[in-house]
């Protein structure tokens, strides 16, 4: 050992444990060192030492009182602040960790425990053949919860569960899992119509951990669960609950050592960011089925409410999906011609759009766009009956305006209402031939609250997409217009029982067990026979769809509905003392009142100057446009969270087609860090 003589006066011993990759226990050393040891010479000092041979090129220093990595092997130790006092380890960067998928399925994969979360989302992704890494994010899972008045344990997630090990070579941050899986020329390619790999493509996931006989476990939709298990599995009763649960998000910007996850914890991958792009089924088997099963499961443990008409249809597309699920196998395209690729991305994008054939409903491109027709409005005041009254309606570019009849349309309107940044939800009961559209608009004081009523499907749908269009600040000349109206006429055609055939149902379509496609809320209001009789009349208008058709249908129908993409924090804002709930989505933010749950004032996305944290107090702080300004505090979560939430969404935005599909991952953490 180096005595003290070498160094001078100044020097010091600095112990260090080494985790050895084969061994149960591990080493204690101590160095003699000085404080302008550079980190890399200690860690070569270190090795010199250690008796037995083997690769340390995975190893690192971790030091566990500041919780903090010495990656920056150049920096000194009196740079770091390391003294004698300090411990550290050398251990391995990557680590064995148990991620449980959206669809229940659990993986055993080795992580890196020192690159920034977001560096180890995108990893994982790649070693699990899912694009869009950036939409994903790590929750810790929620402890197990009794109920009020009930010491029966509720789990998050089902017990006695397989585990898929692929466990195998470290994924370092920056290397390829699996061979250009941001190239669609090199990325794994999936049947369209049943979204399993193709034979022929199955070698692009060689440097993947998903070996040749796992490569579509998780493309392939799971079997249901059991009642008994489903009814174990925590259900949040409320917005609150909701919110506690956003609690758990991982720091993208920290790295999982740093925030206490420590080697074969468990962890939920999630998609987090409910903005979903370039949705492709050629290519993306595995993220499709993923996002399905994540709102499969948001609707059956009712994280997302919904009506009874849109629960039998969810019910009866999960039904669907199941069957084809049992009869789907790769198929062989080897030996198919090649396909002109401006033709092949014309088809694929038909397919991901709506599944299929769409009528030719684009108008002359020279008209101006504008609608125009007799509709009911309802502005509901205090003690006032809900009553409706006529008006004539036009519609054009984002403004809706409305007079007492048309011969007075050339004239002034009674009112004009712009529809850019207001909330449109459906108020749509198919059985009772009721369509409905709510509007909320916002003014300097809250929200105006208006209801419209449309006479039939055809009129609903039409007006429908344009208040959708024009709430994002587009209009009916946008390219995505006749294509908005399809998917609303589609989504009431599939929630229509009575459009469909009635057939005689076999022996085989009656064993469905309805127990596992609904909620535990519409099992209380059914028995099994009506569930299934209801169903399957609601699989009528499902049947002939293809697999992946089914899927993409679910996922869209999920979209549709009023509460989708909202994450929840209990928060204060300044100047108030009372707590409310602070919605985040893709494009806005929503004031909420706990107590009742209605929306008090919506800011959009598109209105903020700047935003940033006040670390002294923990509190965010955002600017609009026209000089307003708000300050939150979050009472369930870290301030940081609710930050990266905001600038996630806005680095989502950004995303174009044209970006050959690359991560600016720099701009990310600029938008998500909460620095000025």
């Amino acid at each position: 050992m180096t005595s003290s003589n070498d160094y001078g006066a100044t020097s010091w011993e600095l112990n260090v444990q080494v985790d050895q990759p084969s061994e149960d226990l591990p080493l204690d050393f101590k160095l003699r060192v000085t404080g302008d040891f550079h980190v890399g010479g200690v860690m070569l000092k270190l090795v010199e030492q250690i008796p037995v041979p083997q690769d340390w090129s995975d190893h690192a220093l971790w030091w566990e009182q500041k919780k903090c990595w010495l990656l920056k092997t150049h920096w000194t130790l009196d740079k770091y602040g390391i003294q004698a006092d300090a411990k550290l380890h050398y251990t391995p960067q990557h680590k064995l960790l148990k991620l449980l998928l959206p669809n229940m399925k659990t993986v055993r994969l080795k992580v890196s425990f020192s690159a920034v979360v977001f560096r180890a989302v995108v990893d994982i992704c790649k070693a699990l053949n899912i694009r869009r890494p950036e939409e994903l994010s790590l929750l810790k899972p929620r402890k197990t919860i009794c109920k009020k008045k009930s010491k029966e344990k509720i789990n998050t997630h089902p017990i006695n569960e397989e585990i898929l090990d692929l466990d195998q070579t470290p994924l370092s941050p920056g290397s390829i899992a699996s061979p250009g899986l941001y190239s669609k020329t090199m990325t794994p390619t999936y049947d369209p119509i049943n979204g399993t790999p193709l034979s022929s493509t199955i070698t692009w996931f060689s440097d993947s951990p998903l070996a040749e006989q796992n490569c579509n476990i998780l493309a392939v939709s799971q079997p249901n669960l059991t009642p008994d298990v489903l009814a174990k599995m925590y259900r949040p009763q409320t917005q609150v609950d909701k919110a506690k649960i956003n609690a758990g998000w991982l720091d993208s910007s920290r790295s999982l050592m740093e925030q206490g996850i420590q080697e074969e914890d468990k962890l939920l991958l999630r998609y987090k960011y409910y903005s979903f792009f370039d949705l492709n089924p050629k290519y993306d088997g595995v993220r499709i089925n993923q996002l399905y099963e994540q709102a499969r499961w948001a609707i059956l443990l009712e994280e997302i409410d919904c009506t009874e008409e849109e629960m039998l249809m969810f019910a009866a597309l999960q039904y669907h999906i199941s069957k084809l699920s049992l009869l789907s196998e790769p198929q062989d395209y080897a030996n198919e011609q090649d396909v002109d690729e401006v033709e092949a991305a014309l088809t694929s994008l038909e397919v991901t759009l709506e599944g299929g054939k769409i009528d030719n409903i684009l108008e002359d491109i020279t008209d101006i766009p504008k609608l125009a027709d007799y509709l009911k409005m309802f502005r509901p005041k205090k003690l006032l009956l809900k009553a409706y009254k006529q008006y004539y309606f036009i519609f054009k570019d984002t403004c809706l305006s409305y007079f007492k009849n048309r011969d007075l349309s050339q004239g002034e309107p009674i009112e004009q209402l712009n529809l850019r940044g207001c909330e449109v939800v459906p108020d749509v009961n198919i059985a009772a031939q009721k369509f409905g559209i709510k509007l909320l608009i916002p003014v300097s004081d809250g929200m105006n609250e208006i209801y419209i009523k449309c006479q039939n499907e055809i009129q609903y749908a039409k007006w429908m997409a344009a208040c959708r269009l024009a709430s994002k600040g587009k209009t009916m000349a946008d390219s995505s217009y006749p294509m908005e109206i399809y998917n609303i006429q589609s989504f009431l055609k599939m929630k229509d029982v009575n459009s469909a055939p009635q057939l005689v149902h076999g022996p085989t379509e009656m064993d469905m067990n309805p127990e596992s496609l609904v909620s535990p809320r519409f099992l209380k209001k059914f028995k099994a026979k009506q569930l299934t009789t209801r169903i399957l009349e609601a699989h009528q208008n499902v049947a002939q769809m293809t697999l992946v058709e089914a899927r993409m249908r679910f996922i869209q129908a999920w979209q549709s509905l009023p509460e989708f993409g909202l994450s929840y924090f209990i928060v204060r804002f300044r100047g108030t003392k009372k707590d409310e709930l602070l919605g985040i989505s893709y494009n806005r933010l929503i004031r909420i009142d706990m107590a009742t749950g209605d929306p008090i004032i919506t800011w959009r996305y598109s209105n903020i100057k700047q935003w940033n944290v006040n670390w002294e107090i923990r509190q965010v702080e955002i600017e609009f446009d026209q000089s307003t300004s708000i300050a939150l505090t979050c009472l369930n979560a870290d301030c940081k969270t609710v930050h990266e939430y905001i600038g996630g969404y806005i680095f989502l935005s950004t995303r174009s087609k044209d970006q050959n599909e690359t991560l600016d991952e720099e701009l990310f953490h600029k938008l998500t860090g909460g620095q000025d």
